[in-house]
């Protein structure tokens, strides 16, 4: 036994140390990053990292052919046949020098235009070359910052959890993966994790992925944010120029070097170069890059991709085999750069694939994936750690034991809970982080608001916070709210108990009860924000409000894949409530305050409603067909697929208490979508259709609202739930109705064209929307707009010009969006 288990000791550490390893420098002995480095005639490879340090695993000691391949170099192979492991080689790889020698020039046309249209020719025949495979992947993401401020908007930043250095930079994000991918056109995709690793996290599991990284530029768009066009796509001499800079051997394959020249500034495409095989038509390479202002991301300045094909002799095409991604950052005066890196390798073309193969689980984690130990990872990982990394792995292990020490977490503890004076009517917050609780309390400072039936008012709350596990997916809420009106001179409280139960299914089950002022429309479309600007300086008091005493319980989990269950059951009571102030900041002559009553603007003294009580319950599905999922043992993310749109039903019941007139029973269903037309923009709608049952003479609290506008500002992102120049009451419904929101976002494929306004960046966006009602006649309105307003990285502004129909008047007004006031909303 103990001969068995030195044998399986040794054979072990062959197996280990059954190495090539080295560095790769030019003639200059500089180290060159991610150099291709792969065994002749097998998909058995590495690349080298920052530093040009490499490590390739063999299985053998026989005679080995070993290739280094990396664009702008020339190709060398080197035949070695080791000794011993760990096996030393270092190479230095020469500059490639092209030429135009071998060209026949056209003087009324560049060379590189005939190249690029037979590889666009032959675009769809590369795709089905890669109709089907099996690989193994490695990632790497690394993201750095420099210069980091002690305070952004007023809010201490901190050190990122040790990350920052006495300079305040430092690597906040370091993360590796290995993971067994599977591929099945045209879009079918699967990858499971082996192994995860991020740095200062044991427990942790990585972002990377395969899926993400999965850019292929024999597509016509490359998704990054937005649809960039490809250099090769069908369109694309409608987007690029191109420039033969010369050609270069490799082997017995003619390589073309080409510099694509976008024509217009900012339109969503790449420039750099990309290398293409002669009579294959296919990719060797790709260098390009692009702006933030294409992919529509303001605070990344540039980003880089770079691609390295290899040829399989056996299927007779180009694969990819390495990919990175370098890009740098610009936010909030915090500047910095990121990069990833994939690997390829073990491709199989003709893999057995069944019917189990792919599911809507498109990512998972094996068992203890993020458990592997040094040793593993020091086997396994095919790209050596640069210094940096290596130093930010130990630094932040260490770190992370100490962190999670009962006396540094007191300690922390300790300086955040000192209390100030200015908390007390702004905000504070008392943690113990061992024991995993806090103590929130938001004074009557932080949400002041103003309308005409409370006046000024102000909310205060105390919220205590318990969770159960590091990831906070288990916890646990409790909430005590107050509210209190000047001008009304009436004090309200609510209550709230929450629990989370875990991230997998989403189960929520919550408690809430207590007195507090509510819109007639439940959905709340006016902000108490922008109605206390209407109110005191435009003397337009649009909220209006009704007092609701309630006790109610909900629930909510996804109870399949798809299938999300939201169920509340509760008791109101509801009780009319009237102006109590004409208090205006700048009074406005031509215009006066409203009623509190929605129904009859100019009657002060007769309200909307009577008191009256009433159990509401309400099911709402909401159903994603064919939904994809990443899933790990402590969450489950649903991913977006704009395939088939979602589908949701509701059904609302109201019982009363007090008079079975506000008996009602209500049934609505609707289908929301976003359609991607590549590079032309993404089109969302909206339908919604209900009815009523037994409604006649129901409150108006449970008519049907709609959402209006009449603020002229917007605060959403896109305008597809809501009718700009609607009143906010004057459609609302107890019998049947339809509507349809409609909103087309051309992400600059028509401004994009048009020179000088392309350098704005700015996205056409037209819309449109129709309500249809038993009791009235149809309303409409169309818009058209410009969006991605701003100024630097700060492009969250959109304006829309927005025409009504109704009957046979028609109106038009401006409506300004500010996207960021939705954050203000209480």
């Amino acid at each position: 036994m103990k001969k068995l288990l030195f044998l399986f000791v040794l054979f072990s550490t062959v197996c280990i140390q059954a190495q090539i390893i080295g560095k790769v420098t030019n003639t200059n002995n500089q180290p060159l990053p991610y150099v291709n480095i792969y065994l002749q005639n097998s998909y058995t490879g590495t690349t080298t990292n920052d530093d040009g340090n490499y490590k390739l695993d063999v299985s053998t000691a026989s005679e080995l052919t070993i290739t280094f391949q990396f664009l702008g170099y020339k190709t060398l192979s080197k035949t070695i046949t080791p000794k011993s492991f760990p096996y030393i080689l270092n190479i230095t790889l020469e500059e490639e020098l092209t030429s135009l020698d071998e060209v026949v020039l056209n003087t009324t046309e560049d060379p590189a235009f005939r190249i690029i249209r037979e590889t666009i020719a032959h675009r769809k025949e590369n795709i089905e070359k890669l109709s089907e495979f099996t690989a193994n992947f490695y990632s790497r993401g690394l993201w750095k910052v420099k210069n980091v401020p002690e305070k952004i908007m007023g809010q201490k930043v901190g050190d990122f959890e040790g990350a920052l250095d006495s300079t305040r930079t430092g690597v906040i994000y370091l993360s590796e993966t290995i993971s067994e991918i599977a591929y099945q056109k045209p879009d079918k995709f699967t990858e499971k994790i082996i192994a995860s690793k991020v740095s200062g996290n044991d427990n942790g599991f990585s972002f990377n992925s395969a899926q993400s990284a999965n850019f292929s530029f024999y597509e016509n768009t490359v998704e990054l944010n937005t649809a960039l066009v490809s250099p090769i796509a069908n369109n694309a001499l409608n987007y690029y120029n191109y420039k033969l800079e010369g050609v270069f051997y490799e082997g017995n394959k003619l390589i073309n070097k080409i510099k694509v020249l976008p024509k217009r500034t900012n339109d969503r495409v790449w420039q750099g170069f990309i290398y293409i095989v002669e009579d294959d038509w296919q990719l060797y390479g790709t260098e390009l890059s692009t702006t933030g202002a294409a992919i529509q991301v303001p605070f990344v300045k540039e980003l880089f991709i770079k691609q390295n094909y290899k040829f399989d002799a056996k299927n007779e095409f180009w694969v990819k085999i390495s990919q990175t991604i370098d890009f740098g950052f610009s936010l909030f005066g915090m500047k910095g750069e990121g990069g990833f890196i994939a690997v390829y390798s073990n491709y199989n073309f003709k893999p057995q694939i069944n019917k189990k193969t792919f599911t809507n689980q498109v990512l998972s984690f094996t068992p203890q994936a993020n458990k592997k130990d040094s040793l593993f990872w020091k086997g396994n990982r095919p790209v050596p750690l640069t210094n940096e990394e290596l130093k930010d792995y130990i630094k932040k292990d260490s770190l992370q034991v100490l962190r999670q020490s009962k006396r540094y977490l007191d300690s922390v503890d300790s300086k955040s809970n000192q209390l100030k004076i200015i908390d007390l009517f702004t905000a504070y917050t008392f943690k113990n982080s061992f024991k995993k609780w806090s103590i929130k309390y938001d004074g009557p400072l932080t949400k002041i608001h103003f309308n005409t039936v409370q006046g000024w008012n102000s909310k205060m709350s105390l919220t205590y916070n318990k969770w159960y596990d590091d990831n906070q997916t288990n916890t646990f809420s409790a909430a005590i709210n107050t509210t209190y009106g000047i001008a009304e001179d009436r004090l309200r409280f609510t209550a709230k108990l929450i629990r989370n139960f875990n991230w997998k299914d989403k189960l929520r089950i919550s408690l809430s009860g207590g007195s507090k002022v509510s819109q007639f429309n439940s959905t709340e479309p006016i902000s108490p924000f922008i109605n206390t600007v209407a109110t005191l300086f435009f003397e337009r008091n649009f909220i209006k409000l009704y007092e609701l005493n309630f006790g109610q319980i909900e629930y909510s989990q996804e109870v399949f894949n798809g299938l999300h269950l939201y169920a509340t059951a509760g008791y109101e009571n509801r009780q009319p409530l009237f102006n109590n102030t004409n208090y205006v900041t700048i009074p406005n002559k031509n215009v006066s305050y409203t009623s509190n009553n929605p129904l009859d603007a100019n009657n002060f003294n007769i309200a909307a409603i009577s008191e009256h009580n009433i159990i509401k319950n309400k099911v709402q599905a909401r159903i994603n067909f064919a939904q994809k999922y990443y899933s790990n043992p402590d969450m489950k993310l649903n991913i977006a697929d704009n395939k088939f749109p979602e589908w949701n039903v509701l059904i609302e019941n109201g019982i009363s208490t007090t008079d079975n007139k506000y008996n009602y029973t209500q049934f609505e269903t609707g289908l929301k979508q976003q359609l991607t037309f590549g590079n032309k923009g993404n089109f969302n709608y909206y339908l919604k259709g209900g009815a009523f049952t037994n409604s006649d003479k129901i409150s108006f609290i449970d008519y049907k609202h709609f959402n209006g506008n009449q603020t002229r500002v917007g605060t959403t992102a896109s305008y597809t739930n809501v009718f700009n120049l609607m009143p906010y009451y004057n459609f609302s419904t107890n019998k049947e109705y339809f509507e349809g929101h409609f909103e087309h976002d051309f992400q600059g494929w028509v401004l994009g064209k048009v020179p000088g306004i392309n350098k704005l960046n700015v996205n056409l966006v037209i819309g449109a929307h129709i309500l249809s009602t038993v009791d009235k006649k149809p309303y409409s309105e169309i818009s058209m707009g410009l969006d991605n307003l701003g100024f630097g990285n700060f492009k969250m502004l959109r304006i829309d010009y927005v025409r009504s129909f109704y009957d046979s008047s028609s109106s038009g007004a401006f409506i300004f969006g500010l996207k960021f006031l939705d954050i203000l909303n209480p």
